[in-house]
């Protein structure tokens, strides 16, 4: 188990590594850059007018920023500050990314583990009682309102929700962030219905693959056998086909953690929420490559330590499994 564990965080390391590189690189391959949104900007307010001043003005930035080194020299800069715990400086707002990141990351992780929970709360249960209400109209509504929960974009949804109480009813989700600690339950008015959205979109899949793993495993031998002991439904659904159902749903659930952080960047957008993903989409609006490149690759070391953890999950779902 040690030496497994050893090989994953080299494993690791190098896929942190690999992700920087193409991170770094890929964010600069968007057209535009930061030097001319800084001398339209200039321009907006007279700083700067003629040919000359915009080649001198481009001059100066892109020296004050480091832009005008080799790119392999910028690169080995950023990667040094990132080994020594400093993603560097935002170039637009020219504050500490890392203090950008602690401001917003709270928003980001409450709504995705909100929408994680209100995900599993509506797809587990009705998965485990449609399995055990195989080819019923229970079942089959089951199976449409997943399909249905797939099918149908969290965007538009969001959208939907917020336009038709507004247009109906007169109501609209509250839209000034509050603090949890500061107020819990003006936060929680705010982030449940964004959370809400969230989770009904991957509460669909997670359903049917809760389905179709229960099935299988109520055809096993041990759970025929634990019914031939005239154990009642629930104690063998609850104790004997359960933990080894879920097993699948882990590894769904490990894939869809950074899926939710990813897909925050909208439905932060949609409810006023100021989270990462609204930091990542307005940094690449004005090409903040700083920025831009510690928040995607905060999010590639979280997939990475969230795919060693579904790993080490499964030896405790299933005792039979064993790493070496």
């Amino acid at each position: 188990m040690r030496a497994y564990v050893v090989r994953r965080l080299l494993l690791a390391v190098v896929t942190v590594f690999l992700v920087s590189i193409i991170v770094f690189l890929m964010v600069r391959l968007i057209p535009g850059n930061i030097v001319d949104a800084i001398i339209a900007q200039q321009m907006q307010i007279g700083e700067t007018s003629d040919n000359r001043e915009i080649e001198a003005a481009r001059a100066t930035i892109e020296a004050q920023l480091g832009l005008d080194k080799p790119i392999l020299q910028q690169y080995a800069e950023w990667i040094a500050r990132v080994g020594s715990g400093d993603l560097g400086e935002s170039l637009w707002r020219r504050t500490p990314v890392i203090e950008d990141i602690a401001v917003r990351w709270p928003v980001t992780l409450e709504l995705g583990i909100l929408g994680l929970l209100i995900g599993q709360l509506i797809a587990i249960p009705i998965g485990i009682y449609s399995a055990q209400r195989q080819d019923t109209v229970t079942d089959y509504a089951a199976r449409s309102v997943a399909i249905g929960l797939v099918a149908l974009p969290g965007f538009w949804v969001g959208t939907l929700v917020i336009v038709f109480p507004s247009i109906w009813w007169g109501y609209q989700p509250p839209i000034t962030y509050v603090k949890f600690f500061a107020d819990p339950v003006a936060n929680l008015q705010m982030f449940l219905v964004a959370a809400a959205v969230l989770g009904m979109g991957i509460s669909g899949g997670t359903m049917r693959m809760m389905r179709t793993t229960m099935l299988e495993v109520l055809r096993q031998d041990y759970v025929r056998t634990a019914w031939s002991k005239g154990l009642k439904e629930q104690t063998v659904v609850a104790r004997h086909a359960l933990k080894n159902a879920l097993i699948p749903i882990v590894t769904i659930v490990g894939l869809q953690l950074p899926l939710l952080l990813g897909g925050t960047v909208i439905i932060e957008q949609i409810f006023n929420l100021p989270g990462m993903g609204r930091l990542l989409l307005e940094s690449v609006v004005t090409r903040d490559y700083t920025v831009v490149s510690g928040v995607v690759l905060l999010f590639g070391i979280f997939q990475v330590a969230i795919n060693l953890l579904v790993d080490l999950t499964y030896a405790v779902l299933d005792p039979r499994i064993h790493y070496q």
